[in-house]
């Protein structure tokens, strides 16, 4: 058997971490098993469905690598295959016409919830009823009456459900068009899917969907219902938690890779392993190593789970990715260092390409002052003489590399008889306008021999301005 997988989103709504971390199991089961991975769009409800959403998913699935095998299907242009078996089911008897109003389903609930019991629908049109002009009819599947439908589920285990709790499910509108729990039993079936993981919010819909197979004569595919992610305050994952398009996590500088590593830990673990690869989740994912319980979203997980991505990326691959970042800071990559080289230099630092491009700033563009705490704790009159000392040779390097930057601080902090850090720091906050950046002699050569020197200048001018306001 070769094991087939589907994705199946409604473009009602564009791409969350939710629906991505199905679409990521659906995924690599399917690579896992040497299988095939399908995309379907449900746009049954087309009063919701967009053609934004539809992009938005797509576009979402192909930034994160998601790829399918065969599809994007879509449901809409599959309407006469629905026909097909609701004109087939209706000459079978499988399939019956429902002339009941909204107002007669409204006073059958009420009368119901009255005498406490569960609301649903009592098959009164089952066997048969004259034609109302008044009302178009829907269509409903003759779901049987007794017996049980047993769910061996690969996440939740044995599941059962009594056919009696069930009732006549509505499978075409009054207008022909089907609904979701018909038409997507007729897609996996067409479509030999041979596992069906999704959320455990359709748990409830799998045993109707597994008689309406069975009326098809069709085996029902393995079934694994996933756990819900909650935000961290236990609720439901909303957009205050991060449940937001997929897309913004990309504009904000994630790795995709990221993202995967991240929603692969949330309900299934491989000993105390943190951090994979894409090759690695391949490898050693299995459905039947989903947890049962709920997943809490954290946001500083994720965080942290980038910046060891980023640590990880080679620096030629995270330098092309991190071009498009600076341009969307408003700064030139060609006005400063290779994008490659800030990689190399900031990648141990940046917890996100966004936060790397806005912390490489300093190196693209002038700042107009300094940081001022930072310049009133290492700016002083005490580090004026071996600052002056430092500069004059820096400025003096006929090669500007890393080696020959920190062999002249090195040696003027030895003349000086003071420490690297002592003198280190001050130039740092000269160069950059803040005491944090990659090491020093890094940081230097990012920046540059003419841009270091201006700096050094304009904070040699501060510490003699200080050190004449108070008479030193």
């Amino acid at each position: 058997m070769i094991v087939r997988t589907r994705f199946a989103p409604s473009p009602t709504g564009v791409l969350h971490l939710g629906s991505v971390r199905t679409a990521l199991f659906c995924w690599l089961y399917a690579r896992h098993c040497g299988g095939q991975f399908v995309l379907r769009i449900e746009d049954t409800d087309r009063e919701r469905s967009t053609p934004e959403n539809v992009k938005a998913i797509l576009d979402g699935l192909a930034w994160l690598g998601l790829d399918a095998d065969e599809g994007p299907f879509r449901q809409t242009e599959r309407f006469p295959r629905y026909q097909e078996i609701v004109d087939r089911w209706l000459h079978e008897g499988k399939a019956y016409y429902c002339y009941c109003s909204k107002e007669t389903l409204d006073r059958l609930r009420a009368e119901q919830r009255q005498r406490g019991e569960k609301t649903r629908y009592d098959g009164r049109c089952r066997n048969g009823v004259a034609s109302r002009k008044s009302v178009a009819p829907v269509v409903r599947f003759k779901n049987p009456l007794d017996g049980d439908v047993i769910v061996e589920d690969q996440v939740h285990g044995q599941v059962v459900f009594a056919n009696r709790e069930l009732d006549d499910l509505i499978i075409a509108r009054p207008d022909g068009s089907p609904t979701y729990n018909f038409s997507v039993i007729i897609d996996d079936y067409d479509m030999r899917i041979t596992h069906v993981i999704r959320g455990d919010d359709h748990l409830n819909n799998t045993p109707r969907q597994i008689n309406m197979l069975r009326a098809l004569g069709a085996e029902p595919p393995v079934y694994a219902h996933l756990p819900m992610i909650l935000g961290p305050d236990g609720a439901k994952l909303s957009k205050r938690h991060g449940a937001m398009d997929i897309r913004e996590y990309e504009s904000q500088g994630y790795l995709p890779e990221a993202i995967l590593n991240y929603l692969v830990r949330l309900g299934w673990s491989h000993g105390d392993q943190e951090i994979f690869s894409v090759e690695e989740m391949i490898s050693l994912f299995d459905i039947v190593g989903v947890n049962q319980s709920a997943s809490s979203f954290n946001p500083e997980k994720l965080l942290w789970i980038n910046q060891q991505h980023i640590i990880a990326t080679p620096a030629e691959q995270l330098g092309g990715k991190l071009r498009s970042f600076l341009v969307r800071a408003g700064l030139d990559p060609s006005a400063g260092p290779d994008p490659v080289h800030i990689a190399e230099g900031f990648h141990e630092r940046a917890v996100t390409l966004l936060h790397m491009a806005a912390s490489a700033r300093y190196c693209y563009e002038d700042f107009e002052s300094i940081d001022e705490k930072s310049a009133k704790k290492h700016l002083r009159p005490i580090i004026l003489e071996p600052l002056l000392a430092a500069r004059n040779r820096l400025a003096g390097l006929e090669h500007w590399g890393q080696t020959a930057i920190h062999e002249v601080i090195a040696d003027v902090a030895a003349d000086f008889d003071i420490s690297m850090g002592k003198l280190g720091q001050p130039i740092r906050v000269a160069v950059t306008s803040g005491p944090v950046s990659p090491p020093i002699d890094v940081t230097l050569w990012l920046v540059g021999q003419a841009r270091t020197i201006r700096r050094l200048d304009y904070a040699i001018r501060l510490i003699e301005a200080k050190a004449g306001a108070s008479g030193d």
